[in-house]
C-alpha cells in the first residue's frame, strides 16, 4: 500500500514540475514576435452599418472598400485611411491603408503611399514597392517585407460594425 502511495506521489510530482515548466517557459514563445513601428499613433474608432447603401460594397461577403473615400467618414491623420473586407457574412477585416514595410519609401510631400485593393482583389498592393498582402488575414503573400498588413478590431452585432483598435 505504501509503494501506490509513493509512486501516485512522484506521479504528481512529476505533473506538477510540467505544469511548472509550461507556465514559466510559455510567455518566452512571444520574444521573437516584434511589434510594427511604422503603426500609425492615431485613434481608431468608427461604427457603421455595412448594410445600408452608403456602403454598398460591403453588402455581400467578399465585398471591400477603403472607409477614407466614404463621404462623411474622416479618418484621423496620420492615418492614411482604412480597407474595410466583409470576410463571410458575420465577420469583417478592417487593415490601415499605410504600407506596413518601408510606409515612407514614395512619400513626397502631401502625395502619401496607400495600399490599394482594386484589380489585385484578393490582394492588397503596396504600388511604391509591389509587395503584396492577403486580404483575407492580412500575410505578407510577396515581396520583400517584415510586416503583415496592421490591423485593426473589428465587431459586428448584425447590424452595425465597430472598428477600433
Amino acid at each position: 500500500m505504501q509503494n501506490i502511495g509513493r509512486s501516485m506521489l512522484k506521479y504528481y510530482s512529476i505533473i506538477g514540475l510540467i505544469v511548472f515548466a509550461v507556465l514559466v517557459t510559455e510567455p518566452s514563445c512571444n520574444k521573437n514576435v516584434q511589434r510594427n513601428p511604422n503603426i500609425p499613433n492615431v485613434n481608431i474608432n468608427f461604427t457603421i452599418d455595412p448594410n445600408s447603401t452608403v456602403y454598398i460594397q460591403l453588402n455581400t461577403v467578399g465585398g471591400w472598400l477603403y472607409l477614407d473615400e466614404v463621404p462623411g467618414i474622416h479618418v484621423p491623420y496620420p492615418s492614411r485611411g482604412i480597407i474595410v473586407y466583409r470576410l463571410d457574412v458575420s465577420l469583417f477585416k478592417a487593415y490601415e491603408r499605410q504600407p506596413p514595410n518601408n510606409p515612407f519609401q514614395c512619400d513626397k510631400g502631401n502625395n502619401l503611399t496607400r495600399l490599394i485593393v482594386g484589380d489585385n482583389y484578393p490582394f492588397v498592393k503596396d504600388t511604391c514597392t509591389g509587395i503584396m498582402y492577403s486580404i483575407l488575414d492580412g500575410s505578407l503573400f510577396s515581396g520583400e517585407g517584415k510586416y503583415p498588413l496592421i490591423e485593426y478590431n473589428t465587431f459586428y452585432d448584425g447590424g452595425l460594425l465597430y472598428i477600433n483598435n
